[in-house]
């Protein structure tokens, strides 16, 4: 039983179990953030409009603050990198009270605040992995990502239902000034991290020529490649969350659709939970084709199904496959990068997580509109499987990958 439960093992390492633990505190303190925008948003204008804006607004900065947050963590000690970057990400939430407390009702000064924030997000995001590897050891990379992921994943779902709690009974402006509180816990756990300086004095600074480094090393591994392409597969032609609204109206008229936004969640955290056996398992490349099959084949008869606790049971058994696609995919570039390179492809890997679903829902809404949501869905599952397993057939590269 034991080996089927979550492992612990990382945890036994100081300076990670600290890491972990803030965790617990701040990413659910990021969340009560992420429901306070769109709600003040939405108060502001009265619009729906608004709040798309805000996440189109906040993705071109973490973007590119990823690719440049990864490179200096490459070029720089990466302690005092991350510790600049959650001290912004602390400040930011500070003034987005402020602009609550003064009563601006300025809906362009809070998407300005917002791009802001994302862009360290984005950046910390970047120095964040490129930290654990230097942590724990390379065998334990799974479960480490594995443990992280519990973390994000339990927040996902306990975030919202406080955040929407709490809201009407103390309004945005203390939801935000809870989230800036919350984060100085983990300064006090970077300011206790060891001096991460970069392993190679190579390179000094982070000019165009290390940016661009990234992307050459990149281009000339075919694992890293094709786990990219995986990853793209799954979030872009699978996930079906913008199609959530027209199945509440077409589907499932009348029942709590809310369900369908936990279950994914929920899917993860059990998978969590007990990732004891995957996380063990060396073939991190079949653990990746394995983890978007499943995925893409749970979406399939997800959208084929008119029942919705049927619907939410795959949708529980989608979200596990996601948070395993997400563990090894981590653990595949930590494990195959060289950790001078480490900082950089982080920033591509952020920029690919968060653009994917973008792009998903882009296509997803497009999709649904012109065909209907269950073709949308169905086909979406269909062609994300069939992918993975035309990648895994034609790359014997990424098929024997090894994570030790």
């Amino acid at each position: 039983m034991r080996r089927v439960l979550i492992d612990v093992r990382p945890l036994r390492r100081a300076a990670f179990r600290r890491l972990w633990a803030c965790g617990l505190v701040t990413t659910l303190g990021a969340q009560l953030t992420a429901l306070a925008v769109p709600m003040q948003l939405y108060d502001l204008t009265g619009s729906s409009a608004y709040v798309g804006l805000a996440g189109f607004v906040g993705f071109a900065p973490m973007a590119l603050a990823a690719l440049w947050g990864g490179t200096l963590a490459d070029v720089r000690d990466r302690r005092r990198v991350l510790l600049a970057t959650t001290a912004g990400i602390g400040l930011t939430s500070l003034l987005l009270w402020a602009q609550a407390w003064a009563r601006l009702e300025s809906a362009g000064v809070l998407l300005a605040l917002v791009g802001v924030q994302q862009a360290l997000f984005g950046a910390n995001a970047a120095v964040s992995g490129a930290v654990v590897p230097r942590l724990v050891p390379r065998e334990l990379l799974p479960a480490a990502n594995a443990l992280q992921s519990l973390v994000s994943w339990s927040a996902g779902i306990a975030g919202p239902l406080l955040g929407g709690g709490l809201l009407p009974v103390i309004g945005a402006q203390a939801l935000y000034l809870a989230d800036a509180a919350t984060l100085g816990v983990p300064l006090w756990a970077v300011w206790r991290l060891p001096p991460l300086p970069p392993t190679s004095a190579a390179e000094r600074g982070a000019g165009p020529w290390q940016f661009a480094a990234g992307f050459r090393l990149l281009a000339s591994r075919q694992v890293l490649l094709v786990v990219y392409l995986a990853d793209f597969a799954a979030l872009f032609l699978g996930m079906p969350a913008a199609l959530f609204p027209q199945l509440a109206r077409e589907t499932y008229p009348g029942a709590n659709v809310g369900v369908l936004y936990a279950a994914i969640s929920a899917g993860g955290v059990l998978a969590a939970l007990f990732s004891g056996g995957l996380t063990r398992t060396s073939r991190h490349g079949v653990a990746v084709a394995l983890s978007v099959c499943v995925w893409g084949f749970a979406l399939a008869a997800f959208g084929l199904v008119n029942s919705l606790a049927v619907a939410a049971g795959w949708l529980v058994v989608a979200g596990g496959a996601l948070l395993t696609l997400g563990v090894f995919r981590k653990s595949v570039l930590q494990s195959a990068v060289p950790d001078e390179m480490r900082g950089r492809l982080q920033g591509v890997d952020t920029v690919i997580a968060a653009g994917g679903p973008r792009l998903g829902d882009l296509a997803h809404g497009v999709a649904g509109a012109s065909f209907g949501a269950t073709w949308a869905i169905t086909g979406g599952g269909i062609l994300t499987a069939a992918t993975a397993l035309a990648l895994l057939l034609c790359f014997p590269g990424f098929r024997r990958h090894r994570g030790t």
